[in-house]
């Protein structure tokens, strides 16, 4: 089954122009236009094909394709674990496992979440690309949002970044940060001579980390983050750039072999509205027990 959506045509709305009404009543994005107007069930009135051109009359129904019709990613399905918390028409929330890459890349062309994702639709039968709305490093553990179709994918991005989607992360660093809350404001940048490494640098692009202690256990501190920026690697140059970088940090910190195989950062809490219906949504995701063992919590 493909996702679509409709659009009724009352009066008030007859005889505009069916690219007016996808773009200013359904809210498409001119780029999703582009694409599906060429597909065979792109745009429908009363199930018969139409042009952008089109004027729907009173009484007539507008139906948009919104899945997609065909894999642009070049990513290869493979099955692997994924942890679900939520699931509908229009996205996914994930639990992202530490250790696990997001996308494919050098050394990673099988076992990442978008080819454990590809994989899942399959089994079921069910259209979709990988269109993951934000990132998280390998390392990183905890929720991912991902967009089931291209529409969604926008629209959710468009959300990043602004009051309408936060991103919520707690951390576990090295020593206690003084002051126990404060804000990281400092621009960051690659760093010369390496392919990885970002570096706080006065010409970097702006980025701005909140920061707040919420327990001390032995030599580390137990910190909730939440982020203004989406940079490369930021809470991990920041907090290294405090003088605590994340614990089991081995770029910007020291590894700790035998105790933990990451840094200890986890995406622990994600807020949005809805790409389609605008409802608020909120997810939660406890610590997982690596990252828990290290604070010797229970």
């Amino acid at each position: 089954m493909s996702r679509r959506l409709e659009l009724p045509i009352g009066p008030e709305l007859a005889g505009i122009k069916v690219d007016t009404l996808l773009k200013r009543h359904l809210g498409l994005s001119g780029t999703v236009v582009r694409r599906i107007k060429w597909l065979e069930d792109g745009i429908l009135v009363d199930g018969r094909r139409v042009n952008t051109r089109y004027c729907p009359q009173e009484g007539e129904c507008l139906s948009v394709r919104l899945s997609d019709p065909e894999r642009r990613s070049g990513i290869v399905p493979a099955p692997g674990p994924l942890d679900i918390g939520y699931e509908d028409q229009d996205l996914l929330v994930l639990n992202k496992a530490p250790g696990v890459p997001v996308h494919p890349g050098p050394g990673h062309f099988d076992d990442t979440v978008g080819n454990f994702l590809l994989a899942y639709y399959d089994s079921k039968g069910e259209e979709g690309d990988f269109h993951p709305v934000h990132r998280l490093d390998r390392g990183t553990s905890g929720l991912l949002v991902v967009a089931r179709h291209p529409h969604a994918q926008e629209i959710l991005k468009r959300q990043l970044h602004t009051d309408r989607f936060r991103r919520t992360y707690l951390a576990i660093c090295v020593g206690t940060p003084d002051p126990a809350a404060g804000t990281v404001d400092a621009p960051l940048g690659p760093k010369e001579g390496s392919l990885v490494e970002q570096t706080v640098r006065p010409d970097g692009k702006s980025a701005r980390t909140h920061y707040e202690t919420l327990a001390v256990s032995g030599p580390y501190a137990l910190l909730r983050l939440t982020l203004e920026t989406g940079r490369t690697h930021q809470i991990r140059v920041h907090m290294a750039h405090l003088g605590h970088p994340l614990a089991g940090d081995f770029l910007y910190g020291r590894e700790l072999p035998g105790v933990l195989a990451r840094p200890a950062l986890h995406s622990a809490q994600v807020a949005f509205c809805h790409p389609i219906s605008g409802f608020p949504m909120s997810f939660t995701q406890p610590m997982p027990p690596d990252l828990c063992r290290l604070l010797e919590i229970p």
